[in-house]
C-alpha cells in the first residue's frame, strides 16, 4: 500500500540522551544505563508505548483464547493501515509518532474505534490526517463501522525533548501564570513602522481559527496599539486582591494584556521601571491553559527585549520587516539579538511588499529585503503581504481582518504565516533542549546541550572561577580580577534556575549570582568519567568519615576575602 506523505508535521521523534549516564555507571560498577540501542531493543511496540505521556497509546478489547487472537489480528491490521501515513519532516509513521489512541477493535462485528491525538489543535494538515485514516482503515475489506475521533493534547509548558516514558508536565521554572502555556512566541521588527503590531494581532486570531487555545501580550508601554486593534466589552485588567494575580480581557476567544488597559493613560517612565511593569504584567497574569502566547515586542534591541526573554523561554520568534534596505539594517540586529539569547526565529514576514493596480504587481518600496534576510540567516519561511487598505482600516476600527474577513485574502495569507509557525513551533519542541543540573554525589554540573551528543560534566568551581561579569573581570581592560584561590575546590551551588533560552542562573555560598551562558559552559574544560569516579569515591569516603572536617565553601570565600582585602 502507498505511503501518504504530508507536508506538515505536528510532532517529532521522542528522543532521549543517554550519554555521560551509561559511561558512568559503567566506570562506577553500577548496573548499566540503557544505551540507545539497547533501549530501542527493550521499548514496547509503537502501538503500546507511551508518547510523552504516562496514557496508553492503546487500549486492546482484550479478549480470551482464540477471541483474543482474532483481536489482537485486527488491531495489527488496523495499526498497519495507519502506519502508512507518513509524516515527512521526520520520516515517522502516525502510529510511531504515538497519535493512536484508544484503539478498540470488534472482531464479532467488524467494528473499530480510536482516536487520533495530535500535539496540537492548530495542526494545519488535521483533516488531511483523518482523511487519510479514514480511507486506510476502512480499506480493510472486514471493517464494518468505523468511529474515529480527532483530538489534541491539552496545553502543556513545552520543556524539550525527553524520554518517551517521562510525562511532560508543566515546566516548575516559569512564572505562575506562564506555567499552563506551551509556546511563547516572539513578534519582532526592532524597526517602527512596518507592521508589527497587526501582524502580531492578526496571526493570534489567525491561530485561534485554526483550533488553538491563544492569548496576545502588548508589550510596547510607551506605545500600545492592543487597546485600538481589538474591542473587548471589558477594556480594564483586573486583578486578584488575594493573589494579585491580573485577569486578561478577553476578545473574539483571545485573551489579551496590555499597558494601555490598565487605565493609566500615556507613561512616562525610565528603561529600568518599564523592564520591570512589562515583567510583571506578564509573568503575573493568569493566563490560564494557552497553545500559543503570542508577545508583540516593542522596537529597538535593548533593556525591554533582554528583560522579556530572560524572564521566558520563548518557543520561536517571527521577525516582520518591509522590503527597504534601511528595515533591514535594524531587523538584522534584532535576529542576531535573538541567536544571542537562542530564540529560534522561524518565518519571516515582508510587509507592505507590493500592490497590484492595472493587472500588474507593483514594488514601491524596492524588492528582496525578505529574501535577502531568508538567505543570509537560514530563516524557514517567507510570507509577503500587499500593500491592501483594509488590513490598517480593519486594525483602526478594533477589528482584525481575519475576524472581519476570515476567508478572504489577506486572511489567507496569515493561514499562511500560522501553518508555518505552528509546523515550525512543533519541530523545535521535540529536538533536545539546553539543561543544566547539579549531582551532589558527583560533585560537578550535568551539562546538556543540543550540539553534543552526550550529557557532560562540569566542575563547580571551575564554572564559578570563569564568571564573566563586572564583578570578575574588569569591563575596560577585560583583564580577570577574580583570583582562583579565593574559589575552594569543594564549592557547591546553594542553587540553579534556567534564565530564558541561552543562559543558567546560580546561586553560590556566598550569596553571589552567576549568569552562566550555554555558550560558557560547552567551552569549559570537561570532567572524564575517570574523574568523576574518582570524586564519587572521594566523597563517599568523606562522607562515611563524617564529613571533610575543615570549613565550609562559603566559609573559605569569606576567609580568602578577609585575608584579601586591602586595609581600611
Amino acid at each position: 500500500m502507498a505511503s501518504l506523505r504530508l507536508s506538515h508535521s505536528a510532532i517529532g521523534a521522542p528522543r532521549s540522551n543517554w550519554g555521560t549516564r551509561a559511561v558512568l555507571a559503567a566506570r562506577l560498577g553500577a548496573a548499566p544505563a540503557p544505551t540507545r540501542a539497547s533501549w530501542a531493543q527493550q521499548r514496547p511496540a509503537p502501538c503500546v508505548h507511551s508518547h510523552r505521556s504516562t496514557r496508553k497509546t492503546c487500549r486492546a478489547s482484550a479478549q480470551a483464547g482464540s477471541g483474543g487472537a482474532a483481536v489482537q489480528s485486527k488491531e495489527g491490521e488496523v495499526l498497519a493501515a495507519l502506519s502508512t501515513i507518513i509524516d515527512p519532516d521526520f520520516g515517522m509513521n502516525i502510529v510511531d509518532c504515538g497519535f493512536i489512541k484508544d484503539l478498540a477493535v470488534d472482531a464479532a462485528t467488524g467494528a473499530v474505534a480510536f482516536r487520533i491525538e495530535l500535539t496540537t489543535p492548530a495542526c494545519p494538515i488535521k483533516d488531511d490526517f483523518e482523511r487519510a485514516a479514514r480511507e486506510r482503515v476502512q480499506a480493510l475489506p472486514w471493517v464494518s463501522s468505523l468511529e474515529l475521533k480527532m483530538d489534541a493534547r491539552p496545553p502543556q509548558a513545552s520543556r524539550g525533548a525527553q524520554p518517551v516514558d517521562m510525562p511532560l508536565l508543566p515546566d516548575e521554572n516559569r512564572p505562575n501564570g506562564l506555567r499552563s502555556v506551551a509556546h511563547v512566541i516572539a513578534v519582532s521588527s526592532c524597526k517602527g513602522g512596518v507592521g508589527k503590531s497587526t501582524t502580531a494581532v492578526n496571526l493570534a486570531y489567525t491561530l485561534a481559527q485554526m483550533g488553538a487555545k491563544v492569548g496576545i501580550f502588548d508589550a510596547d508601554v510607551y506605545g500600545p496599539s492592543l487597546p485600538t486593534m481589538i474591542s473587548p466589552t471589558i477594556r480594564v485588567l483586573e486583578m486578584n486582591p488575594e493573589t494579585k494575580a491580573i485577569y486578561p480581557v478577553e476578545y473574539e476567544g483571545v485573551k489579551a494584556v496590555s499597558f494601555g488597559f490598565a487605565g493609566q493613560g500615556s507613561a512616562i517612565m525610565r528603561g529600568p521601571m518599564v523592564s520591570g511593569l512589562i515583567q510583571q504584567l506578564l509573568t503575573t497574569s493568569e493566563w490560564g491553559e494557552l497553545d500559543y502566547l503570542i508577545v508583540d515586542f516593542p522596537p529597538g534591541t535593548g533593556d525591554i527585549q533582554l528583560t522579556l526573554c530572560q524572564s521566558v523561554a520563548f518557543s520561536a520568534a517571527v521577525i516582520v520587516t518591509t522590503p527597504q534596505k534601511l528595515a533591514f539594517i535594524d531587523v538584522a540586529k534584532g535576529i542576531r539579538m535573538f541567536a544571542k539569547l537562542m530564540v529560534p526565529c522561524v518565518a519571516v514576514v515582508e510587509n507592505m511588499s507590493y500592490f497590484e493596480a492595472d493587472g500588474k504587481r507593483y514594488f514601491p518600496f524596492g524588492q528582496g529585503s525578505g529574501e535577502r534576510i531568508q538567505k543570509e540567516f537560514g530563516l524557514p519561511n517567507l510570507v509577503r503581504f500587499p500593500i491592501v487598505p483594509d488590513l490598517s482600516a480593519a486594525g483602526d476600527t478594533g477589528k482584525p481582518v481575519v475576524v472581519e474577513d476570515p476567508t478572504g485574502p489577506t486572511a489567507q495569507a496569515f493561514l499562511e504565516l500560522g501553518a508555518a509557525v505552528v509546523r515550525e513551533v512543533a519541530k523545535l519542541r521535540m529536538a533536545p533542549k539546553n539543561s543544566v543540573r547539579y549531582d551532589r554525589e558527583l560533585g560537578a554540573f550535568v551539562v546538556r546541550l543540543p550540539n553534543g551528543q552526550e550529557d557532560f560534566l562540569l566542575d563547580a568551581a571551575v564554572v564559578r572561577r570563569n564568571d564573566t561579569s563586572a564583578l570578575s573581570i574588569n569591563e575596560w581592560t577585560g583583564e580577570k580580577t577574580l583570583r582562583d584561590e579565593d574559589i575552594p575546590d569543594n564549592i557547591e551551588p546553594a542553587g540553579w534556575q534556567p534564565v530564558g533560552n541561552y543562559a543558567v542562573q546560580i546561586t553560590w555560598p556566598d550569596g553571589f549570582s552567576q549568569i552562566a551562558s550555554y555558550e560558557l559552559l560547552d567551552s569549559l574544560p570537561r570532567l572524564s568519567a575517570e574523574e568523576a569516579a574518582a570524586r564519587q569515591q572521594q566523597r563517599a569516603a568523606a562522607a562515611a568519615a563524617g564529613g571533610s572536617g575543615g570549613m565550609s565553601a562559603a566559609q573559605q570565600i569569606l576567609q580568602n576575602a578577609r585575608t584579601t582585602a586591602p586595609p581600611s
